[in-house]
């Protein structure tokens, strides 16, 4: 099945691959990613295969937290400015911004298209994530947010549960940008283990990713992932209900998903 013919159940979308694995869009914040996200939902279906077709939402769907309208204008051009690539199954590397043109108009509404390379990446798609919007509005962290989409997109992989990746993988999974956290104290405190701690707190998954070394130096990580049990789908849901405010706390003492490295 294409990516573009795949239905979900309400409150899920649809992101196929080609959106989830690329490279350069570790600048991007985590209301930044949101937005991409709710434009790209809502543009969903065959329309979307038709290079530089326009679309409008309401602004006050792409708002969080109280963004103002200048914020929100800020994010838009920060996602046409984005250069990301992606790696097409036949190894063409395609580079592309990640928005075309906007036009925010007087009553609100915003005219918006998607630039003509995204667009033809999405034909041949076959491989996509199914994400659920409250989770993905739920997060504090954009590299959670980040690992929640890699991990949804393998999670139905039944013939594979782990991957091996190399530092520079890791950095791109999780959406790190380049020149940022480039030591492994860093990288591990400021952006692993705030993902593994929230992914595995409010969705449905448990992930793993454990460190491998050669004496004291990190060569690589294991990724592991599976979908919980019962009781584990319960508490996930249960944290979800709670404010983002104050998870940090609440969830002290459960970062076991990661080997002090």
């Amino acid at each position: 099945m294409k990516s573009i013919e795949a239905t979900t159940d309400q409150g899920q979308m649809v992101k196929p691959r080609e959106l989830i694995e690329i490279r350069g869009a570790g600048p991007l914040t985590l209301s930044e990613r949101r937005a991409f996200n709710i434009l790209l939902d809502h543009a969903w279906g065959k329309d979307l295969l038709q290079p530089q077709h326009t679309f409008t939402i309401p602004t006050n769907n792409l708002k969080q937290d109280g963004q103002t309208n200048q914020r929100l204008k800020r994010s838009l051009r920060h996602l046409q400015q984005t250069l990301v690539i992606v790696i097409k199954p036949n190894g063409d590397e395609v580079t592309s911004q990640l928005l075309g043109s906007t036009r925010v108009k007087p009553n609100g509404d915003l005219t918006y298209s998607f630039p003509a390379e995204l667009s033809d990446l999405l034909k041949d798609s076959s491989v996509f994530a199914k994400l659920d919007l409250e989770v993905m509005k739920s997060f504090s962290s954009k590299y959670a947010f980040a690992l929640y989409e890699e991990i949804s997109r393998r999670i139905n992989l039944s013939h594979k549960m782990t991957e091996e990746l190399d530092v520079q993988d890791l950095r791109d999974l999780l959406g790190v940008e380049d020149g940022k956290l480039s030591t492994h104290h860093n990288l591990r405190t400021k952006a692993l283990e705030p993902a593994l701690t929230e992914v595995n707190a409010i969705t449905p998954y448990q992930v793993t990713i454990l460190p491998k070394k050669k004496g004291r130096k990190v060569l690589g990580f294991v990724m592991g992932w599976s979908v919980k049990d019962i009781s584990g789908m319960k508490k996930a849901y249960a944290e979800l209900q709670q404010p983002k405010v104050g998870r940090k706390s609440r969830l002290e003492g459960t970062q076991a998903s990661v080997i002090d490295c």
